[in-house]
């Protein structure tokens, strides 16, 4: 199963971003195909966080076009909103213990253990602190795509 990172969700929903087609494109694909993907809840969180920001973007999402947007998403009958789970702390505190990280990497420690917990094989994101978790495979959708 692939899951989706922040970063790709604000690209796939803010058209000024280079990587918004390509994005919107892959996401898409997710959304309209068969198979089974996932977003974990905090990465949802963020999302919200970041494109209603006026400090990230000089003219923000408002609230109401946010939530559309999530629940838009949430339409896919193969989308799989995805959380901690019992036995999640063992996982999160093994990743951490195995991949060294601190301060802000923790939080991608947590969407990390989250996969890893509900069978999440590959995650897509731009951010490669992911690259740090074994078990799982960190691709990028939108490489060398923007503006495409």
């Amino acid at each position: 199963m692939i899951a989706v990172d922040t970063n790709i969700l604000v690209y796939a929903h803010r058209a000024e971003t280079p990587w918004y087609k390509a994005a919107d494109t892959a996401i898409a694909e997710l959304a309209e195909g068969g198979a089974p993907w996932a977003v974990a809840w905090p990465c949802l969180h963020e999302f919200l966080a970041i494109v209603t920001s006026p400090r990230i973007f000089r003219t923000p999402t408002p609230l109401g076009d946010a939530l559309r947007q999530i629940e838009d998403w949430s339409a896919s009958p193969t989308l799989q909103l995805i959380g901690e789970r019992p036995g999640y702390w063992d996982i999160l505190k093994t990743l951490l213990e195995k991949s060294h990280v601190a301060g802000p990497v923790v939080h991608d420690a947590r969407i990390a253990a989250i996969c890893l917990q509900n069978g999440v094989k590959t995650l897509w994101s731009a951010d490669r602190d992911f690259s740090r978790f074994a078990g799982l495979r960190v691709q990028n959708p939108v490489a060398g795509k923007a503006g495409q």
